[in-house]
């Protein structure tokens, strides 16, 4: 049995299965990491609702409760790939329990802040944790999962946690924020993040890349400088004025970044985040997708969260179950959005879900502090359904047509791009309200979302606009001219056999094709 594993497995080592001649029950390796993923899923989502308790705690401005969600998503963005890739080189088991030992302690730290700077600074930590274990816990498993159906079963339980944590994060910290308090939403992952540490160093096998990725510092760098001043100067410049020199820096340092980046990355073998990718149509625009989705997301988790208590006067348990209606909508979606790609393609689920987005938005434009119930919850089902049917189809898009031993990397730059959205979706949101409300949480709070309204319908029109485009024959031979080129940038010792280009996209969506073809 050892034999055929590693004949399927040729740069891999699975430690433990040499020395005890038996692999650790794939059922419970699965169940860690779905631990691991549906806390940190959560927390993107969970605190939301907590976020006026917070202010009135803290006495907290608007742009101090966006960087209590921002630190959160940017970090994990800016380390998610460096994470992958340490965990390829250094053992993915290692890598996945450092990162539950800081995520916990980054929780524990949250739970006991003193002030609303160091909560800011307790997420980050949060966030660092979490970013190794989400791609790392991928990475798991699909190199416990070796045979193509077992594997497709297992990341489809992948996924639905992910709905189902982000879908009822409001609900739960609403729940927990009106009954315990504001700190209870972070200190519930302590026991949850030991639980795990304890289960992962019993049950989850060691494993590592034999020819790992090589470290990029310098490209890691240019990432974090280039989101996070793009970010920073989005937050702060409501606050410090447009016309500040600050501010002003910050956008010039962005592009300034962005630019070595791009510099650097064309001149290396292994970059941090290969361009050529973005050569591919069909990756380019499941990047963009990603962020225009997620974008959306994220400043409409955080302005219903503000709308609902500040201008409504509901409490946190009332605004969780005002958002079932989304939760549920979301959580079909993500469970059906799945088969609907792989029976009809990318393109129905990209136009349907960016329609649905932009509709969701329309009718908010015109949202006041006494718009009736049924409306906000259709409005909510709409924003849902569309939100639901976008992840699969960004995967699919993302690693359509590249080699199989790219589709991994590929998978990870999607997921980055998702957190990236995230965050600026929160950096507008917060931006675009506080600059028309003047700053006041109040009953002009609602008037002053609608320019943000307007902005979420413009990335549903791009998601459909670039959901038929991906999808065109001449968007598919575009990646065809580059697979060539980045499955010749592959180490000779480390190149893989690979499946035919038509066939390569297939495989992935229903698991990535090879052992460690996880995100680095």
């Amino acid at each position: 049995m050892l034999t055929n594993v590693a004949e399927r497995r040729p740069r891999m080592i699975v430690n433990r299965e040499l020395r005890t001649g038996k692999a650790s029950p794939k059922g419970l390796v699965l169940a860690i990491c779905c631990l691991s993923l549906f806390i940190v899923s959560m927390d993107v989502t969970i605190v939301n609702v907590a976020l006026p308790s917070i202010r009135v705690d803290f006495g907290a401005s608007v742009s101090d409760l966006q960087w209590i969600i921002d630190g959160y998503t940017l970090t994990i963005a800016s380390f998610l790939l460096l994470s992958g890739s340490m965990a390829d080189r250094f053992g993915r088991r290692r890598v996945f329990q450092i990162g539950l030992v800081v995520f916990s302690l980054g929780s524990l730290l949250c739970s006991i802040a003193p002030s609303i700077g160091f909560l800011i600074f307790a997420r980050v930590l949060q966030a660092l944790g979490g970013s190794m274990l989400n791609p790392v816990a991928m990475s798991i498993i699909t190199n416990v999962f070796t045979g193509a159906r077992e594997r497709a079963r297992a990341v489809g339980i992948w996924g639905a946690i992910v709905g189902v944590s982000m879908a009822f994060g409001p609900l739960v910290g609403g729940a927990l924020t009106e009954t315990v308090g504001w700190r209870s939403v972070f200190w519930v992952n302590v026991p949850v993040g030991v639980a795990a540490i304890i289960l992962c160093a019993v049950f989850v096998p060691e494993s590592r890349a034999a020819v790992a990725r090589k470290l990029d510092p310098l490209g890691q760098l240019f990432v974090i400088v280039a989101l996070v001043s793009l970010v920073f100067g989005l937050i702060e410049g409501p606050r410090q004025g447009w016309s500040n020199p600050l501010i002003i820096g910050l956008f010039v340092l962005t592009a300034v970044a962005v630019v070595l980046l791009a510099r650097h990355e064309s001149r290396i073998r292994e970059p941090f985040v290969d361009l050529r990718f973005f050569r591919s149509i069909p990756f380019s625009s499941a990047t963009i997708t990603a962020v225009c989705g997620f974008a959306a997301y994220g400043g409409f988790l955080f302005v219903n969260a503000l709308y609902l208590q500040d201008v409504r006067g509901l409490s946190a348990f009332h605004t969780g179950l005002y958002m079932l209606p989304l939760a549920v909508a979301t959580l079909v979606c993500s469970l059906i959005s799945g088969n609907l790609v792989a029976r009809f393609g990318t393109r129905p689920s990209l136009v349907l879900a960016g329609s649905l987005i932009a509709a969701s938005a329309l009718v908010l434009t015109t949202l006041t502090a006494d718009t009736p119930v049924l409306v906000l919850f259709g409005a909510y089902v709409l924003f849902g359904l569309g939100f639901g049917m976008i992840n699969a189809p960004i995967t699919t898009t993302a690693v359509s047509g590249m080699p199989r031993s790219q589709a991994g990397v590929a998978a990870g730059l999607a997921s980055t791009s998702r957190q990236t959205g995230s965050s600026i979706g929160v950096a507008l949101a917060g931006t675009v309200t506080a600059a028309g409300a003047a700053g006041v949480i109040g009953p002009a709070f609602a008037l002053a979302t609608h320019p943000f309204w307007w902005i979420v319908i413009g990335c549903g029109a791009v998601i459909v606009i670039l959901g038929i485009t991906a999808s065109t024959p001449w968007a598919r031979r575009s990646t065809e001219r580059i697979a060539h080129l980045l499955a010749d940038a592959e180490p000779a010792d480390a190149k893989p056999a690979q499946a035919p280009a038509g066939r390569a996209a297939a495989a992935v969506a229903a698991g990535p094709a090879r052992s460690d073809a996880g995100i680095r």
